[in-house]
């Protein structure tokens, strides 16, 4: 909040949720942390909450799309046959220029902020509130550098996220001196500014109130009911054959380069809707067209780029999807209202469009091309 200008934040946001998801590979993780810490700070400078996510998910994204250690890139690379390298390569040509929008638009959207008046008096009712809660001690940064080692490692998730939330109690135990049972209470139902002990805190505003009282397993059951019940959708469809009935379909009668490049944008999309998983698309869609991106002379990492441009990197906006329920209950707005500002969720389709249309960054298959990939995989 003290570094932070108030209209430089969308930004500031965008690209530092792009830095954390490079560095991790990992859209949700950086979505669970440095996500709540910047719509915590938005609350705080009082910008616009809808902007201020559109601007942190599309920077997660954008960092998780490019990032080598990432699951889904590294999935839609080895299901087109591509070498991961190959396939981050030429994802800027759809990436690049939506990195290049949002950064013009939530720098001007950030021109609108009226720093020198609104948000300094927030900030310092916010910080003074806090002061007076917590007890400020440099170990406290323990539990997300736990998260943070751990993504970036490669570590087993659930273990690393049971650790930090271990030190993160006995850290409450011992700098907050908070009761044992609202410790527990917490880790079940969320903080409640009711457990606050001691001298009394001042009459604290809604916004102190909206950043802290949140967590606890009981508030990601909404999200956990989605998720199981996307997958198992998405088992049902894949065991009875559903999922590739539509893709046949759909593949008959393309004759033209942008019609495929359409075509798989129509089909990884219906399948990320229906099934609400981005990942499935990226399997199923790699497959499926692998065989007519290669009769047609086009290069298998003009499938892998197209699949992630309308499977991975669209999840978020959709509203039933696990990503799409993941970003709303972190960050407290709903993904209708940060979906026009998340610009990097849907240009990716944009331009993918307009480079098929006219022929720019479309790559065309070599004869050693699958044979080069086969050995570096099995490598």
């Amino acid at each position: 909040m003290k570094w932070i200008n108030p209209q430089y934040f969308y930004i500031s946001a965008f690209m530092l949720g792009a830095l954390i998801s490079v560095c991790t590979g990992t859209s949700w993780g950086s979505i669970g942390t440095v996500g709540i810490a910047m719509i915590g700070v938005a609350i705080g400078l009082n910008v616009s909450l809808p902007i201020a996510a559109g601007a942190i998910v599309s920077g997660c994204w954008f960092g998780d799309k490019l990032s080598p250690v990432s699951d889904s890139t590294n999935m839609a690379a080895l299901a087109a046959g591509v070498n991961l390298y190959s396939h981050i390569g030429h994802l800027l040509w759809t990436t690049g220029p939506g990195f290049i929008i949002c950064c013009v638009v939530y720098s001007y959207m950030g021109m609108g902020i009226d720093a020198a008046v609104s948000a300094p008096e927030n900030i310092t009712q916010l910080m003074n509130a806090i002061g007076q809660i917590y007890q400020f001690n440099l170990l406290l940064l323990l539990p997300p550098i736990i998260v943070l080692y751990g993504s970036l490692s490669k570590k087993p998730p659930i273990p690393m996220l049971f650790l930090s939330t271990i030190v993160s109690m006995i850290l409450a135990l011992v700098f907050q001196q908070f009761s044992a049972s609202s410790v527990g209470e917490s880790v079940v139902s969320g903080f409640k500014l009711a457990m606050l002990t001691g001298d009394p805190v001042p009459a604290l505003s809604s916004d102190v109130s909206r950043l802290l009282e949140r967590g606890g397993a009981i508030s990601m059951f909404s999200s956990f009911v989605t998720v199981f019940s996307a997958f198992s959708f998405a088992g049902a469809m894949s065991a009875t054959g559903s999922l590739y009935t539509v893709i046949n379909a759909l593949t008959k009668g393309v004759k033209s380069t942008f019609r495929l490049v359409a075509t798989t944008i129509v089909t990884t999309f219906t399948i990320c809707a229906c099934t609400a998983n981005g990942t499935l698309p990226l399997l199923l869609c790699g497959d499926a067209f692998k065989d007519e991106y290669k009769k047609r002379g086009l290069a298998a990492k003009n499938l892998s780029r197209t699949t992630e441009d309308a499977g991975t990197v669209v999840e978020p906006i959709i509203p039933w999807s696990a990503s799409g329920v993941y970003c709303a209950t972190m960050l407290g707005v709903t993904t209708l209202d940060y979906l026009p500002w998340a610009i990097l969720c849907y240009s990716g389709v944009i331009f993918a469009l307009l480079w098929a249309a006219t022929g720019i960054g479309i790559a065309k298959y070599e004869s050693n091309e699958l044979t080069t990939n086969r050995v570096e995989q099995e490598s």
